[in-house]
């Protein structure tokens, strides 16, 4: 792969999940009645800096869970026969709660589609949002982010990579050419 271009160097980077926080607190008047769910892997660093952006607007500290979706991918098979299962840590009450998923990258809506099973094998939110970082575009199935930090129309031999201190030194968005 070949590097093409930084879309967000750090401080745009931050600027989006702060802006994100705020959108989300617009967007739920009842904070106290909100969770933050990470898709593993890189969501889950990203739903917890929500939850403290989210915190330090509104002074509410609001759950946050991690979640592990490799058993409810329609595509399991293909992956390996033998699939390593990670956990998933969410332990607080999701019933009735708002639930904001988190992620880096949605390409075709197939992930998403997957953690919103895996939630409701769980329980019954009110009401499930979705924040991703990066929005590419090529959606195979009709699902939309509620919450976007950069929208980047993408060709399909084209890569976006998300890096996040916690898992890779620094934060940017890259995208890459094959």
């Amino acid at each position: 792969m070949k590097l093409k271009s930084e879309i967000l160097d750090s401080s745009a980077f931050n600027r989006a999940l702060v802006r994100i926080a705020h959108q989300i607190i617009e967007k739920n008047s009842n904070v106290e009645n909100l969770a933050v769910i990470g898709i593993k892997t890189r969501g889950v660093p990203i739903a917890q800096r929500i939850a403290k952006n989210i915190y330090d607007i509104e002074g509410v500290k609001v759950d946050v869970g991690v979640l592990d979706i490799t058993l409810y991918r329609d595509d399991l098979s293909h992956i390996s026969p033998d699939p390593i299962i990670n956990s998933t840590d969410i332990n607080f009450d999701i019933n009735g709660k708002t639930v904001v998923l988190a992620d880096d990258v949605i390409y075709t809506g197939r992930t998403v589609r997957a953690a919103m099973d895996a939630v409701m094998s769980i329980g019954r939110p009110d009401k499930i949002e979705l924040f991703t970082m990066v929005d590419r575009g090529h959606r195979e199935l009709p699902i939309r982010a509620d919450f976007v930090g950069k929208n980047l129309p993408t060709s399909h031999s084209e890569v976006v990579k998300v890096n996040l201190t916690e898992t890779d030194g620094k934060d940017n968005v890259e995208i890459y050419s094959l």
